[in-house]
């Protein structure tokens, strides 16, 4: 079932998460750990990210040192699979275009066509940490990366070839931001390129994590103003460390609340800034459920215990 599907027979606001493939040279205990903590809240589909490779520098000898490709979090395909076949929930793997040749993300559509899991999340990714600026090694945007997958659906490689079989197509989601992409110039430039991607073929969007529900009200109604009517699912995070009181708006470009960074700064350590951050987004929570939101999407990274207590307080 896909996942908009599995939202439109939802008989209560939807839970799912996000999980990060475990670092090269390690196994799948605490990826599993993360499932079976969260399994009894009845998650509808779970995310799979994808990491690009990164330059660094190897000691060779000598003094010497070579700038080698690197990439430490493989496996994307390979643990949803693992998943999927080990839990029966549907995984979502995020397909990128950073770090990645349009071959590559072509050869990881045939993996995963071949194992049966036909949900995506589309997305352009980060920039390189040794670059200044995004640069494509493959599509520079998602809605190149959009057009790829759409041809691939069509029957079509990259090279014009047509494929011999008639294979389940993708259906995917892609990424909104209720308090705008860092690269655009305004809002209304965003919620343009938002349409463009849902015109396209995005069945959903799912929105960058947010601590105000207000911005994603806003941005929800500016939304089906320009005439976009899918799914937008908001994407929550519990706050468990101090620190990311500065390090959140300074990666993601959010805002906190004046009443959320007052509380996490009277907190002395960081479990504080756990119980801070849980009461906050339960509070966000339980404020988007009452307004009718047909499913809640959470960042567990680092996070898990935290955002089993929201969805004890939820559920």
């Amino acid at each position: 079932m896909s996942v908009v599907d599995s939202l439109k027979n939802a008989k209560k606001t939807a839970f799912s998460f996000e999980l990060l493939p475990p670092l090269k040279g390690n196994g799948m205990d605490n990826v599993n750990r993360t499932i079976d903590t969260l399994f009894e809240f009845d998650p509808k589909y779970i995310n799979i990210t994808t990491h690009r490779s990164e330059m660094v520098f190897r000691e060779t000898g000598n003094g010497l040192f070579e700038r080698v490709s690197e990439r430490h979090r493989p496996g994307t395909v390979a643990i949803a699979a693992a998943i999927q076949h080990k839990y029966k929930i549907p995984v979502v793997p995020h397909i990128i275009c950073s770090g990645f040749t349009k071959e590559e993300t072509e050869y990881a559509l045939i993996d995963l066509q071949y194992l049966g899991i036909t949900d995506l999340l589309l997305l352009r990714g980060d920039k390189a940490k040794h670059d200044k600026a995004f640069i494509p090694t493959g599509h520079a945007y998602a809605t190149e990366l959009q057009v790829q997958v759409n041809k691939f659906n069509e029957g079509f490689f990259l090279d014009g070839s047509q494929m011999k079989s008639d294979l389940p197509k993708f259906r995917y989601g892609m990424a909104c931001y209720p308090e705008k992409h860092e690269e655009s110039p305004n809002m209304d430039t965003d919620i343009m390129y938002a349409k463009q991607k849902v015109d396209a073929g995005a069945e959903y969007l799912v929105t960058q994590m947010f601590f105000d529900n207000e911005k994603y009200y806003s941005f929800v109604n500016k939304c089906r103003e320009a005439g976009i009517t899918v799914p937008i699912i908001p994407g929550l995070k519990p706050l468990t460390f101090m620190n990311q009181l500065t390090v959140l708006p300074k990666i993601f470009k959010v805002d906190l609340p004046e009443e959320f960074a007052s509380e996490l700064r009277k907190c002395k350590t960081d479990a504080e800034a756990t119980e801070a951050g849980i009461e906050w987004c339960t509070m966000q929570a339980k404020d988007l459920i009452k307004n009718n939101i047909p499913s809640l999407h959470f960042y567990s990274l680092m996070a898990t215990q935290s955002v089993k207590r929201v969805a004890q307080a939820i559920y």
